[in-house]
Formats: C-alpha cells, sequence, structure tokens
C-alpha cells in the first residue's frame, strides 16, 4: 500500500498514543450513546446530531455529509493538513521522535503568508506587553488598567498590553525583522498611508487586548481608547486568520472549563470577560462589540449545550440578548439570560456589588429563555389597562406556545392564568388553539434546507428511508465490512472473487485490503483508513467500518455474499440479451430472436445452478 514515504509502522505508532475521543474532543462536543459518541459535524451545518465517533473502531463517520476516517483524517480535514504535516504534529504531541520532516510532502503545505502572520501577531503582542509594564510611555495605560481594577495577575493571563502613540513603532520593527509590509497592512498590522508611500500602525494610543484562536494562536487585536478618541473600540480587521463573525474572546482559555461545566457564559466585551474571570467564572466568551451571528452559535453549541448570555442591562444590551435567543436555539443551544439591574454591565456590576453577588445574583440566577420573553416584552404594555393587559396575556400564550415541553408548557400557563387571576382551563384552551393553528402554518421539519437531517415537529426523530441500495451492492458493502475485521475471510475473498466487485470503489477497498493484510498488519479499521490517502474512499471506509461485523457470519454467510455478486454480470447480460431479442424481433428476424432466446435459456440456467 502507498502511504507517501511515511512506513506504516510510523502511522501505527502515531495512532496508538492518541485516541480517537480525545482527538475530535477538542472540536467537537459529544455525549454518549450507547457504544458510540455522538455530535453536531464540524465539516457542515446541522442541528440534529448525525456526527459518530467509534472509540471500539478508532473512527468517525457523518451521517450527513459523509465525512470519514480515523485520527489522522481529521486533523487534516479540520486544520488543512496533508497527510504528513498531520503525522508530524500528532507525533509532537505524543512525544515521538519520527524523524519526518512534514515538508517533504509536497501535496499541501501551510500557507507561507499565514505562518509569517501568526509570526508578527505573536511579535507584535510582545511589543505591546513590553511597552505596557516596562517604558515610560505605558504607564498611563497601566494607570487606567488599576484604575479599572485589573491587577498584575490579570493583565499577564490576558496578555493586555499598550500600542504607543507614535506612528511607526510598530511598522519599524517589522521592517527591521525583514517582515512584507504589504502582507502586514493584509493582514491588519498596518495601514497605508494617504499618499501612498509607506505604512503606520493601525493601533496607536490604544490598550491592546489580544485575540486568539481556540488553539491560543494569536490572530487579531482588540484596542480600546483611554481617553475621547473615536472609535472607543477599534478591532483588527478582517483577514486571513481573523473572521469577526464567527471569532470568540478568550475562547481559548475559557475552553476547560466550558467542556467540564457544558456551559458558556456569553458577555458583549473584554472586560466584561476579564473581570468574570476573576470573580472564578472562567468560562465566558465574547463577541468582541459585533452581533451574535449563526456561525458564532454554530461555534458556541459545538462547545457546550447551555449559554448563559450575560449582555449589558441597558436597553441595547437586552435588546441583543432578546435577539440572541432564536440564533442560539435555532443551533440547538438552551439558552439562558442573565439579567443585570440599573442598566449596569457585568464589569460595573462586579465593581459596584463584588464578586460573590455577581455569580450567585446574576450567573448562578439567570432565567430561561421563555421567561426572559415574558419579562423582555412585558414594557410595552400598560397592564393596568385591561386592553393592553388582554393583548399582553394573547403575546404571552403565543410565546410559551412554542415551547416544545408540554411540562414546561404548563408550568408557565399556570404562573400567567395566577398572575392574571384566570381558570388554568381557560388559558390552556387558548394556548392550545394557538397550537393548533401554528401546526396548519408550519411545515414540518427542523432544517429545511437539509431533507436528511430533519426532525419534525412533534420534537421525535422520524427513521430515514431505507436503503434501496441494490442486492449485489448491499453485499458487497457487507462483504468489506466483514473483511476489513477479519484476515481470514480478507484472504477468502480474494481467492474466490479477487478483484470481482462490481462498484468500482468496493473493488479499490478490497484491493487495499488484500495488500494491508498481505503486509501483516493486525485488524485495525483506522490504521486501514489512513493508510488509503484518498477522501472518497476514506469516507466510503469509514461508512463501511460502522457496519460492524457482528451479524452473525459464518461460511455460508461470505458465500452468499460471493454469489450475489458474481451473479450480477450474469443479470446484466441477460438484460442485454433480452433487448437484443426484442430488436431482432421488431425487425422481422425471428430466427435470430430464437436463436438469442435459446441463449438466453442457458444463462438463466447457469445462474440458478450457480
Amino acid at each position: 500500500m502507498s502511504n507517501g514515504r511515511i512506513p506504516e509502522e510510523i502511522i501505527e505508532a502515531v495512532l496508538k498514543h492518541h485516541d480517537i475521543v480525545d482527538v475530535v474532543g477538542r472540536y467537537v462536543h459529544l455525549s454518549k450513546q450507547g457504544h458510540y459518541m455522538k455530535g453536531l459535524c464540524p465539516f457542515h451545518s446541522e442541528k440534529t446530531p448525525s456526527f459518530t465517533v467509534t472509540p471500539e473502531k478508532q473512527i468517525y463517520h457523518c451521517f450527513g455529509c459523509g465525512a470519514g476516517g480515523g485520527a489522522i483524517q481529521f486533523i487534516m480535514a479540520m486544520e488543512g493538513y496533508s497527510f504528513a504535516e498531520a503525522i508530524s504534529q500528532m507525533a509532537q504531541e505524543a512525544n515521538l521522535d519520527i524523524g519526518i520532516d512534514p515538508a517533504a510532502d509536497g501535496r499541501s503545505q501551510q500557507n507561507p503568508d499565514k505562518t509569517k502572520l501568526l509570526e508578527a501577531y505573536e511579535l507584535t503582542g510582545k511589543l505591546y506587553q513590553y511597552i505596557l509594564k516596562n517604558t515610560e510611555q505605558g504607564k498611563q495605560a497601566m494607570q487606567y488598567l488599576r484604575s479599572r481594577g485589573l491587577n498584575d495577575k490579570l493583565i499577564e493571563t490576558f496578555g493586555i498590553g499598550y500600542a504607543p502613540a507614535p506612528w511607526d513603532t510598530l511598522s519599524q520593527l517589522l521592517e527591521r525583522r525583514q517582515f512584507p509590509l504589504p502582507l502586514m497592512e493584509k493582514g491588519g498590522l498596518l495601514s497605508v498611508r494617504q499618499d501612498g508611500q509607506g505604512y503606520f500602525d493601525k493601533f496607536r494610543d490604544r490598550i491592546i487586548f489580544p485575540i486568539h484562536d481556540w488553539k491560543g494562536r494569536l490572530i487579531a487585536f482588540g484596542g480600546r481608547a483611554m481617553g475621547d478618541a473615536q472609535p472607543k473600540y477599534l478591532n483588527s480587521p478582517e483577514s486571513m486568520l481573523f473572521h469577526k463573525s464567527r471569532s470568540l474572546y478568550n475562547i481559548h482559555l475559557a475552553r476547560p472549563q466550558i467542556r467540564k461545566k457544558q456551559q458558556i457564559v456569553l458577555f458583549e466585551g473584554y472586560m466584561d470577560v476579564i473581570k468574570a474571570w476573576d470573580t472564578g467564572v472562567i468560562n465566558g466568551v465574547a463577541t468582541m462589540g459585533t452581533a451574535l451571528t449563526e456561525e458564532h452559535a454554530e461555534v458556541i453549541r459545538k462547545q457546550a449545550d447551555q449559554v448563559i448570555v450575560a449582555y449589558d442591562g441597558d436597553s441595547a444590551g437586552q435588546n441583543a440578548a432578546y435577539k440572541s435567543i432564536p440564533i442560539l436555539e435555532k443551533a440547538g443551544c438552551l439558552v439562558k439570560i442573565a439579567v443585570l439591574p440599573n442598566s449596569q454591565d457585568p464589569d460595573e456590576y462586579i465593581t459596584t456589588n463584588g464578586s460573590e453577588r455577581f455569580v450567585r445574583d446574576v450567573i448562578e440566577a439567570a432565567v430561561p429563555s421563555i421567561k426572559y420573553k415574558l419579562i423582555h416584552f412585558r414594557k410595552n404594555f400598560k397592564l393596568q389597562e385591561d386592553g393592553d393587559k388582554l393583548r399582553y396575556i394573547q403575546q404571552a400564550l403565543k410565546v410559551i406556545a412554542d415551547i416544545p415541553s408540554p411540562v414546561e408548557r404548563e408550568h408557565y400557563v399556570r404562573e400567567l392564568s395566577t398572575e392574571f387571576r384566570l381558570t388554568f382551563e381557560a388559558a390552556l384552551q387558548d394556548l392550545n388553539e394557538i397550537r393548533l393553528q401554528s401546526e396548519k402554518n408550519n411545515k414540518f421539519g427542523d432544517n429545511k434546507d437539509k431533507a436528511w437531517n430533519n426532525v419534525m415537529n412533534d420534537g421525535r426523530p422520524r427513521e430515514r428511508a431505507p436503503s434501496l441500495l441494490k442486492a449485489y451492492h448491499n453485499a458487497e458493502r457487507q462483504l468489506l465490512a466483514i473483511m476489513m475485521f477479519d484476515r481470514d475471510t480478507t484472504k477468502y475473498v480474494e481467492r474466490q472473487l479477487g478483484d470481482q466487485f462490481n462498484v468500482d470503489a468496493h473493488a479499490a477497498l478490497a484491493a487495499y485490503l488484500y495488500a494491508y493484510f498481505a503486509q501483516g498488519y493486525e485488524p485495525n479499521a483506522s490504521s486501514f483508513i489512513a493508510m488509503l490517502q484518498e477522501k472518497e474512499l476514506e469516507g466510503l471506509a469509514s461508512s463501511i467500518a460502522m457496519m460492524g461485523n457482528s451479524h452473525g457470519v459464518n461460511g455460508q454467510v461470505i458465500d452468499d455474499y460471493i454469489r450475489e455478486i458474481k451473479k450480477y454480470p450474469q443479470q446484466q447480460l441477460i438484460e442485454l440479451k433480452r433487448e437484443e431479442m426484442l430488436k431482432a424481433a421488431s425487425l422481422g428476424d425471428l430466427t435470430l430472436a430464437g436463436q438469442i432466446g435459446n441463449e438466453i435459456m442457458s444463462l438463466e440456467k447457469q445462474l440458478k445452478s450457480s
């Protein structure tokens, strides 16, 4: 088998040190379901999990988009690595010296511009931190941070720095270090002078908050003005590293606690995250002043089940929190909203009331999204007036009607009927009429643009339509599934069937299996898939491997599959002969038609006896 220039024993060693669940778990929130782990596929958008990891076989497969393979293929797909780069990275993580230069794999290399830009951001971050802590220029910025309640530990933890006022501090450093300045401008560190002659620093006289990706790589900056300069906050522009619509501030530091608690606290800005961290809320991230997007929500859902939205307490912040609910719930998140009094933001609340009250009275007291919706639009009605009161009750019932759980619906209907002295039965009747009308208006399905990933409106998953694979096609898949885990069966099939698989991809997999076992390897789906290095075959192999080999296999079953596979070419020949016979008869050549008819009878007799 060909695997580039990497020996199979190195692949085996790397896979031995990397459990598929741990590898995938860094990117995807997985939940145990029987012998499998399930989660939302990282390779396409979905609401209902169709991405499955099988620890026993060390493989993954998405039943939605067809992606599949082992740990190496997963890293390649997530990081854009070549095979050699993935092996090298995984070996490094496992402290294995495999003596391989990933650059030797000429098929794919990391973008050199991206690598250079990452180096530049790392250097720039260190420069700004040094200026803040060690220079006269940074003293005012340090005093400002102290006045905001940030101590040395927080400043160090979050890598906060200061960009000085001069126009060319950074540009001169980058030029001396021989970084290409046009690339630095493209990456958001520099700006072009108005006359087009030269460059100047993008950030000047601002507190600098480094922005990292989930792996901890510095990819952008947020700069806050200390005085009246506008804009108050300035983020790096979009670049090959930084995408505002899906980047979250502090995701790299928060991930361990997010995974532990299965909960994210979503803030609006840097200072809220940092001050909350000091209270012990270390699972906080921020959208950095940009509106929450569906891409943000997908990133969040892949990390945790529950989100607490802790936006500012003013009307703008609460409106943004309200708008975040459908976006997060569409992604499959369980949403709660933290309510801050007196229009305060989290930073102000912590400064005024202290850490303990913030955790107890804001974060832990966050209300479910339904309750928050009722609170939020309640202020639009004058409840002391009968007309507005009735309109509010009808609006509240419409919100409650959207709740999928009957128990939750009843809970909120009882609360509403008690508050406004309604009979529970009357309120429930109105609710049921609203739900009935809604069901008439709505089509079934929660993911209509992806029919394969739909869940009906009653919340119960429906079974997919049964497979319509032809008998020979199904027989080939079943046979390959057995072969993948049984050396003796593979050798037997090679003798009896060889390359006579009717589907080209199946024939290719069989040939790879013959070679794999001929080299003395033990049955191992993950190792076998790692040696394919063909994306289409990797997905097919993972799909077949998921079928397993525990379905009452014996010699008779194997022979039946082989017989079914061999029958298909004969069946095709018979069909072809029938067409020829009909054509001869339509042309009036009855003699030829009779001869072909005899051939068909002979072929059918052979088919029955085979």
